[in-house]
């Protein structure tokens, strides 16, 4: 007795995974594969190869000199050598690496694409996903405003391509903050409060930071209002009334030849900007986009200019990127049906031995023709209803059943 309780613990355990990880199976695995492959297909037919970096790197590609996350956030472990190594945290410096690597003498734009997980222990909010799904493109060696367009272009449509109707990327850009920040004379310690109190629309806080400084009136007014400079790009526009600093007036500049661009794209529904955007990653120097839709408190989509990183891997070159989390597009599509469309043409097939040869001929006519059969010889322990129930739980849409030469019943 006392052994058999022993062994139904091992079996629990054994069975548990740590937390911050899933499983994904049936007709949720199934929707994740066919969601990424229609992106995938958007990334090539925009002119994207692809690329594959390794799950684990050292621990240099990912430090704070890169401008990533915080070291207490990484998985980190040791080799053999002692040399310290992580779980990869963010793929754009790993693509990066690899760029200084093997393109270091190329000079015309590289189109890079990928697919991955990323890993990040994110002991601060509970119930969130450590390990995420990625799908995204670098492109590299192309500093125009063409190429922000296109990033940002591309997005829409892989979003669109999705499923997903009903969603806005919001674009700001990281030299407008640091041109007023600049203006403003804020030290490092008061830079890191004001970032903290904009990315959470502290109002008040920030009001009561800038009232500290003594400012000209204009650029005190201009960081009461940050957290409100967001929405189409005439109000964005107004912002450059509001300050002299030459790098925050070339952002909402560089904002507004986006703008007439992706117009021309016929995308500019998608978008709307916001001056106070920020991002937890301090390697991106110009714009930076984030995507948002219903069903979702985080971004799907999180992109940018980083124009200073690949020379910290031996090449000097202007890059811009996007990553989609599949994870966070995963909840928002999970309520288009996308599981029913993805199994309509799914069968189970069972047969009696005397039927072995036209079952067979039959599952590959139909696969042929694009259906998804399981061929299934009928075990007589189990009864019809017992396939039905099984075909339910496993998400097959159609069952058939030979039971002789003559007949093929759907059940």
């Amino acid at each position: 007795m006392s052994y058999k309780f022993s062994e139904h613990k091992i079996e629990q355990s054994v069975l548990h995974i740590p937390e911050g990880v899933r499983d994904i199976y049936n007709g949720e695995c199934k929707q994740k594969l066919s969601i990424e492959q229609k992106m995938h297909q958007v990334l090539h037919s925009y002119g994207f190869t692809d690329i594959q970096t390794p799950m684990f790197e050292f621990f240099d590609v990912f430090s704070k000199e890169r401008g990533t996350i915080a070291s207490r956030e990484m998985y980190k472990f040791f080799d053999r050598g002692n040399n310290t190594l992580v779980l990869r945290p963010d793929m754009t410096p790993a693509i990066a690496r690899c760029v200084g690597k093997y393109f270091k003498e190329e000079e015309l734009p590289l189109h890079l694409c990928y697919k991955g997980s990323t890993f990040i222990n994110t002991t601060s909010y509970q119930g969130k996903l450590k390990e995420t799904t990625q799908l995204g493109a670098e492109l590299i060696n192309d500093g125009s405003v063409d190429a922000d367009a296109e990033m940002i272009a591309l997005t829409i449509e892989c979003l669109r391509n999705a499923g997903l109707e009903e969603f806005q990327v919001e674009i700001g850009h990281a030299q407008f903050l640091n041109g007023i920040i600049e203006e403003a004379d804020f030290d490092e310690m008061e830079t890191e409060q004001l970032k903290e109190l904009i990315q959470k629309k502290n109002v008040f806080g920030v009001e009561e930071l800038a009232e500290g400084k003594k400012l000209p009136e204009n650029l005190k007014e201009l960081f009461f209002k940050i957290t409100d400079m967001y929405g189409n790009i005439e109000n964005i526009s107004n912002a450059k009334t509001l300050t002299s600093n030459e790098l925050a007036i070339k952002a909402i500049e560089r904002l507004e030849e986006l703008y007439a661009i992706l117009d021309s794209y016929g995308v500019s529904d998608y978008i709307t900007f916001d001056l106070g955007l920020l991002s937890k990653y301090n390697y991106y120097t110009g714009i930076i986009f984030k995507a948002y839709t219903y069903g979702t408190g985080e971004p799907i989509v999180k992109g940018g200019r980083y124009d200073n990183l690949m020379k910290q891997f031996g090449k000097e070159a202007p890059a811009i990127g996007l990553a989609i989390v599949v994870d966070q597009l995963m909840t928002a599509v999970d309520k288009l049906n996308e599981k029913d469309a993805v199994k309509e043409e799914s069968y189970l097939v069972l047969y009696e031995n005397e039927c072995r040869k036209k079952a067979i001929d039959y599952a590959k006519n139909c696969r042929l023709e694009g259906k998804e059969i399981q061929l299934t010889h009928k075990d007589p322990n189990f009864t019809l209803e017992d396939y039905k129930a099984h075909a339910k739980r496993m998400g097959i849409a159609h069952i058939l059943y030979m039971k002789n030469e003559s007949s093929m019943e759907q059940m």
